[in-house]
């Protein structure tokens, strides 16, 4: 019984210390952010706009940053979406009388920074971060929006494993 309460109260303790951190690896000063919208390098309008939802919304979720405007922001995210090539046949058809693709994929590469207003440090920065989204013919938005959020996955995680 006795090793009973002294193991209770070491996961009690461990439980407590892992609560008491916040930031997700980030330093504990960063409590908001501001997700600056990306410059967009691409005909594809639609993917600063969506890039920036997905960011702030997992920001959010997955490290616990407030969102805030520019000026009272702990932490700026900026960056450029530098590639969109979408269309680009991957599978096709196994019957020779059709010459049509059965899937497609889709690249996205971005330039991302994060950077901490009150040093002026930068917390991470990756160049040519890219993620591929495969679909079926017209089933590009969703191809999209997986690129997308695989994108924002490894902002985060690499965000993470700085600190």
């Amino acid at each position: 019984m006795r090793r009973f309460g002294a193991a209770s109260l070491v996961l009690v303790l461990s439980g407590c210390l892992y609560s008491l951190s916040s930031g997700g690896g980030l330093p504990s000063h960063i409590k908001s952010v501001a997700v600056i919208p990306f410059e967009n390098e691409t005909t594809s309008s639609e993917l600063t706009n969506e890039l920036q939802q997905i960011l702030r919304k997992e920001l959010e979720s997955r490290l616990g940053l407030r969102e805030a405007t520019e000026s009272r922001a702990s932490a700026i995210v900026k960056g450029t979406i530098t590639k969109f090539e979408a269309d680009v046949p991957i599978g096709f058809s196994a019957d020779p009388a059709k010459a049509t693709t059965a899937r497609r994929k889709l690249q996205i590469s971005v330039d991302v920074e994060i950077l901490d207003q009150s040093t002026g440090r930068i917390l991470y920065q990756r160049k040519g971060l890219q993620a591929e989204g495969e679909y079926p013919d017209r089933g590009e938005e969703g191809a999209r929006k997986q690129a997308l959020q695989k994108i924002v996955s490894d902002i985060i995680e690499g965000a993470q494993s700085q600190w």
